[in-house]
């Protein structure tokens, strides 16, 4: 199926003006965390949501900046969220207990409540909620695909972690800074896929509902969250979207970067679809009309 281009998204959307808003009258529970959205003038009925969460040393606006999912969304009439971390180095919790468990109190049930606001001030719709990130904000999607997966359709995650791999004891849900786990970041902490499919099962026990689907971007010359930690991620998936079978194409869809489709259907409707990117460090672009693509919102 063809793709429409970055430059051609990113000219549609230029007949919308940004407008990343801070939400006043979000709570912020449970952790506290800051919530800006884009409601478009266009808005469908009922509109997908897109989540976007930041990396360290990032925040909302900068994200937003960084990014084109809230000129997209004034595009194709879908509600972009943009939490903003409360740490002092940004980086959002996925160490603790809380934040790796079901409506435990972490970060991430503070990001799903972002969710539940947006659906019942704007209409947003239930079945179609996503979310993307970068770093630790892969990490994040990482964390909310598995403990919530009755709130997410499908993540995109560039140059994060496996749900779990950065796990520390005695770490808590408001710690500044969040808990920081080496041996995962340095990609060596390894499990088999059944041993990483477990775990994201036990974030959610009993759960027998549809799992999310995900695309998994990642350089193989990352020194920050090391190349190792991608075949993690893949492993872990595919268990727990029951995949056996995987297919590689080269240098799709740019030269150097290999595609790795599981399962059956193609880039854009596959379970589970990861890119090594050679050569590319921390962290991989964001390819914003690939993840439009893959969530079904421009196909």
């Amino acid at each position: 199926m063809h793709l429409p281009t970055f430059a051609a998204l990113a000219a549609m959307a230029g007949v919308g003006t940004a407008q990343l808003t801070r939400v006043n009258d979000f709570p912020g529970t449970p952790t506290r965390l800051q919530m800006y959205i884009n409601v478009p003038r266009n808005l469908k009925t009922p509109a997908p949501i897109i989540v976007a969460v930041h990396h360290c040393q990032g925040s909302a606006t900068g994200y937003s900046q960084a990014t084109k999912y809230v000129q997209l969304s004034n595009q194709y009439g879908f509600i972009a969220i943009y939490p903003n971390s409360k740490s002092g180095g940004g980086c959002f919790d996925v160490a603790s207990q809380a934040t790796l468990t079901h409506n435990g109190g972490g970060d991430s049930q503070t990001i799903v409540n972002m969710v539940k606001y947006a659906i019942d001030k704007h209409g947003g719709d239930p079945t179609r909620v996503f979310s993307v990130g970068t770093s630790s904000g892969a990490m994040m999607t990482n964390v909310l695909m598995a403990a919530y997966p009755d709130v997410f359709a499908a993540g995109s995650v560039y140059s994060g972690v496996p749900a779990g791999c950065f796990a520390v004891q005695g770490a808590t849900a408001t710690q500044d800074p969040p808990g920081w786990a080496n041996a995962c970041a340095n990609g060596q902490l390894t499990k088999t896929a059944q041993q990483w499919g477990d775990l994201v099962r036990s974030y959610y026990p009993g759960y027998n509902g549809t799992r999310p689907r995900m695309q998994i971007f990642h350089g193989t010359a990352d020194n920050t969250l090391r190349y190792p930690n991608y075949q993690e991620q893949l492993k872990e998936w595919s268990n727990v979207l029951g995949l056996t079978t995987s297919k590689n194409t080269p240098n799709t869809p740019k030269s150097g970067w290999t595609q790795t489709i599981y399962g059956e259907g193609t880039a854009t409707t596959a379970k589970l679809v990861g890119y090594s990117a050679n050569g590319v460090g921390h962290s991989v672009p964001q390819q914003e009309a690939m993840d439009l693509a893959f969530f079904g919102i421009t196909n």
